[in-house]
């Protein structure tokens, strides 16, 4: 169908690829996270003013809880901050309309539209009736349509044009089809809720049986506000719940809007985060929407069937194996993580490592024996090293390791890279290359050989790179801990500026699905493992915590799972007793 498709390396870049697109009268869609569009910022914040040609829309996911960031940021302001219009979609159904709608919506307002989402929206299944499909038929030509246009002149012209398409799109809000009432006419409390919070209070009223007393107001406009709309429903109640992840943007703006029409509405009653009603941190469900509206309305919150908790209880007790979250079996950044453990012990200056994002983050609790100690964006582990290795004047002395990734060295770590050469700054950076993005679903990136199309694409070599930028480069692999910590002690004790190990070994998925055979079958000696005895306090399976390695209760010894096992052999090189064994198969 002539649709382009590829994995940026990183969001600012995509944004701009996509407007580039945009620009050339093309329909584009780019998307990201939270985080993400923090990167992006800098590019959208001129995109506004310029404004676009076809169709350009980013879809941004925020993830209340932080279930796996390293925040749980609410996007929805950047929205009202960039004056760029905001949809936020209930389920999968509305997720396709939305979007389908927001690209026509981008293309008469001539500008960005966002689409935002959250975890469990994103993360939702349902049916999802699909539309015939429409082959692309615009051919792409840049033709900028007055002087300056994808330029920084006149700023306060493109400011006024943007006003004005704000305005614009509140109008088309007005009769949007995503925004819809159900209740009564005139309800006792009215909810006015958007994306997850429609189905959260939906439920919550049922639940309750409050059909007939409350209502909601479920809107997919959320900026700028369908002000006419809103009203109309606010001028039938005096008491008003919101109920939105994470921050309190609808309910701020909803405040915003009253005051301007305060003489028409008269005095209100808000409830929600700022009432302490619903909750101010973390995900939502319908549970707190059910405490919200039974502490509101002075009614008795709906229970749990008991037989329904009692068999809730048996699932969670019995059949679901609580486990604490570590690397998988045979990952590499274990192995390195080991080293880095036992290099800093060796060297005895204090030295530490900064972190970064990936899989590697669980480098900060026991699957990583506690050595990363801070994990801010991506590229921050090696623009704090950056700093740190400029201490020296100010006493300090400790040496400084910073871990990235393959994928996230590409992402954000070159910059941070080339400041500490260019600045001269004393640190120790481990590239973790096991060629994958592997936190985030196996995205292809510019060390892997592969398009986002699955084609051959050019592979940048690492190596090659670093010592392009003048730096000493080492190269080890993981598995084999003597060298890679041997490695390791050298280039912290060189102090000669900025120092690169590349640590490089596969990751373990990456090589099942290439189905490349283990290099060793592994299996425990009995005779030779002595079990509590041993003196190393169960230091294979309790500190090492690969999956493969398991404690047998009834034989007080370790084992291997040879289910889970990968067969890397790294578990070996760690058994005090030489009890584990590796055979090359």
């Amino acid at each position: 169908m002539d649709i382009y498709v590829e994995w940026s390396v990183n969001e600012k870049v995509a944004l701009e690829a996509a407007a580039a697109a945009s620009f050339a009268g093309v329909r584009a869609i780019v998307a990201m996270k939270q985080n993400g569009l923090n990167v992006a910022s800098d590019f959208l914040m001129n995109l506004n003013l310029t404004g676009t040609v076809g169709g350009l829309v980013l879809v941004v996911c925020d993830d209340p809880s932080g279930l796996s960031s390293t925040n749980e940021q609410d996007t929805r302001p950047a929205a009202k901050w960039a004056e760029l219009p905001l949809l936020e979609p209930a389920d999968s159904q509305e997720a396709k309309e939305m979007t389908k709608w927001a690209f026509e919506l981008s293309e008469e307002i001539k500008n960005v539209c966002l689409v935002r989402s959250v975890t469990r929206v994103s993360h939702a299944r349902g049916d999802v009736r699909l539309g015939e499909p429409m082959s692309p038929t615009r051919e792409a030509k840049f033709a900028p349509t007055m002087l300056g246009q994808f330029t920084p002149l006149f700023v306060t012209i493109k400011h006024n044009f943007l006003h004005q398409k704000v305005s614009k799109a509140r109008e088309i809000f007005e009769s949007s089809p995503f925004n819809w009432y159900t209740g009564p006419k005139w309800p006792e409390l009215l909810i006015i809720t958007c994306g997850s919070g429609w189905h959260y209070s939906l439920e919550a009223v049922k639940a309750l049986g409050l059909e007939d007393s409350v209502g909601i107001l479920k809107l997919g406009t959320t900026w700028p506000l369908p002000e006419k709309l809103v009203q109309q429903h606010l001028a039938r109640t005096n008491k008003v719940l919101t109920v939105e992840e994470v921050d309190p943007f609808l309910e701020g703006n909803l405040k915003e809007l009253v005051g301007d029409a305060f003489p028409a509405l008269g005095p209100l009653t808000f409830y929600g985060k700022r009432s302490g009603h619903m909750p101010t941190i973390g995900e939502l469900d319908p549970d707190q929407v059910i405490g919200a509206l039974s502490s509101i309305l002075n009614r008795e919150k709906a229970a749990v069937e008991p037989d329904y908790a009692k068999k809730a209880q048996a699932l969670t007790g019995g059949i679901v194996q609580s486990r604490m979250i570590g690397f998988c079996a045979g990952c590499p950044h274990r192995a390195t993580l080991w080293s880095v453990k036992n290099a800093l012990k060796l060297d005895g200056r204090g030295g530490f490592v900064t972190g970064d994002i990936g899989c590697y983050t669980m480098g900060l609790g026991p699957t990583g024996f506690f050595q990363l100690k801070t994990v801010q964006a991506m590229g921050s582990g090696a623009g704090l090293a950056s700093g740190f290795g400029k201490l020296g004047k100010l006493g300090f002395n400790q040496p400084v390791l910073t871990v990235c990734g393959d994928s996230t060295f590409f992402h954000a770590v070159i910059p941070a890279l080339i400041n500490g050469v260019y600045n001269q700054s004393n640190f120790t950076l481990i590239i973790l290359d096991n060629s994958a993005t592997a936190m985030t679903g196996f995205q292809p990136h510019p060390g892997t050989g592969v398009s986002a199309v699955g084609e051959p694409a050019p592979t940048v070599d690492l190596e090659g790179l670093c010592h392009s930028l003048g730096t000493r480069v080492e190269v080890a692999d993981p598995f084999d801990l003597q060298d890679t910590t041997d490695k390791l002690l050298d280039l912290m004790q060189d102090d000669g500026g900025v120092r690169v190990l590349i640590s490089k070994r596969k990751c373990g998925i990456v090589r099942a699905k290439e189905e490349e055979k283990p290099e060793y079958k592994v299996r425990v000696d009995s005779e030779k493992c002595r079990g509590e005895s041993c003196g190393c306090n169960r230091l294979c399976t309790r500190i090492f915590q690969c999956p493969g390695l398991v404690w047998d209760s009834e034989s007080q010894k370790a084992k291997i799972d040879e289910v889970i096992c990968t067969g890397c052999g790294v578990c070996a090189d760690i058994c005090p007793a030489s009890a584990i064994i590796r055979e090359v198969v």
